[in-house]
């Protein structure tokens, strides 16, 4: 009998922004040597370290582990595409693009080889997170058939207008600002590849026009973790129920994706 894997915790941020063509997210491509989600369009995000939980200890948070997720995808995405979610300890605003600019040709590089601890980071440049701009917007765990799996939160956040977004050249090798339904549309026409998860929510996502509008209707939600139950019909079409109470208007997809991993 086959051991089933470990669903990793992992967070991740739907940057946003409104464009000319309405709500944009900001996604990056995933490189092709990568096993999970190889060469995939998702958005900014990675697994939750024992350093995230360890920072969450010491900010006095009252749910550690769920703050340690959102420290999570802060700290993810600044590795991942430079944009940093902070304030200077005595200020309510966003450290501005100097600020940014500084810490990132400091330290961003040395964050994603594992050479410097981010609560450390912070701390040198006198900042602190700022988990509270991030909404909370889905949760998703890998079927769990699958080799590799993933625990994820999903969360919403505003970017700042700053901050400038770009991939690290590393896990990920190319980014883009796009609208929900460009993506969706994208996919279909065989420009871009996603995966069951991120298109979903590209799809719930494209419900909406503008930023205050997502961020305003995801505050309301509650949110249903999923676990998608898989049957193969054949080649990779595959049919995957979902609990109907997430709100992605249905229970049942048939989807002509490859799994993640």
């Amino acid at each position: 009998m086959a051991i089933e894997a470990v669903a990793r915790p992992a967070a991740t941020i739907l940057l946003l922004r409104d464009g000319a063509a309405g709500l944009e997210v900001f996604m990056v491509v995933r490189h092709h040597a990568i096993d999970f989600a190889s060469g995939a369009l998702v958005f900014p995000g990675g697994r939750v370290e024992d350093s995230d939980h360890a920072f969450a200890a010491t900010i006095g948070a009252d749910d550690t582990a769920a703050m340690a997720f959102r420290l999570a995808a802060i700290r993810e995405t600044f590795e991942e595409c430079g944009v940093l979610l902070a304030r200077p300890h005595d200020a309510d605003a966003l450290i501005d693009a100097g600020q940014l600019r500084l810490v990132e040709d400091q330290h961003r590089a040395k964050l994603n080889a594992g050479e410097a601890a981010f609560d450390a980071i912070l701390a040198a440049h006198t900042l602190r997170p700022a988990p509270d701009l991030l909404v909370h917007y889905a949760h998703w765990i890998t079927p769990a058939h699958q080799p590799k799996r993933y625990d994820t939160h999903f969360f919403l956040a505003e970017a700042p207008a700053e901050h400038v977004a770009i991939h690290d050249g590393h896990e990920s090798v190319d980014s883009i600002w796009i609208t929900p339904q460009a993506a969706l549309d994208g996919t279909e026409a065989g420009i871009y590849k996603l995966v069951f998860a991120t298109q979903m929510n590209l799809a719930k996502l494209a419900h909406h026009a503008t930023v205050a509008e997502a961020m305003h209707a995801a505050r309301a939600a509650t949110v249903v973790t999923v676990q998608p139950r898989s049957t193969r019909i054949d080649g990779t079409r595959r049919k995957l129920l979902i609990p109907i109470e997430a709100g992605y208007g249905g229970s049942e997809f048939i989807v002509d994706l490859p799994p993640a991993s």
